[in-house]
């Protein structure tokens, strides 16, 4: 977090001009990322436990280290979008994991799934 929190401190006015659009992408990135490690998990008829955990280490990459590398080898506002990507993956992380456990609460012992 403190890579992260360097790099929104010097990136502060950028970081409000363009946030919007930044997020955005940041955002979709990252729901890209949790669907196709799902889908590509299931598509290899891997377990439902499994694909769930594909799903969630595809989504979550590890964007401190992005951050410390784009900052070491170009300008620090090539940092910025690594830095949005960890603060919004500690959010869509726990949301997705809370999905799954519902969806998980909602099946039956027999594996079949019950309709609401």
């Amino acid at each position: 977090m403190a890579i992260v929190a360097a790099v929104v401190g010097q990136n502060q006015a950028a970081i409000a001009k363009s946030g919007l659009l930044i997020f955005l992408i940041v955002v979709a990135h990252n729901g890209l990322g949790l669907l196709l490690g799902y889908w590509f998990a299931k598509l290899f008829r891997l377990s439902p436990p499994k694909q769930k955990a594909i799903s969630i280490e595809v989504g979550m990459q590890n964007s401190g280290l992005g951050a410390a590398l784009a900052t070491a080898h170009f300008s620090p506002l090539a940092a910025v979008p690594s830095a949005i990507f960890s603060v919004w993956h500690n959010i869509s992380g726990p949301m997705v994991a809370t999905y799954f456990r519902k969806q998980a609460d909602r099946q039956p012992p027999d594996g079949k799934t019950v309709s609401a």
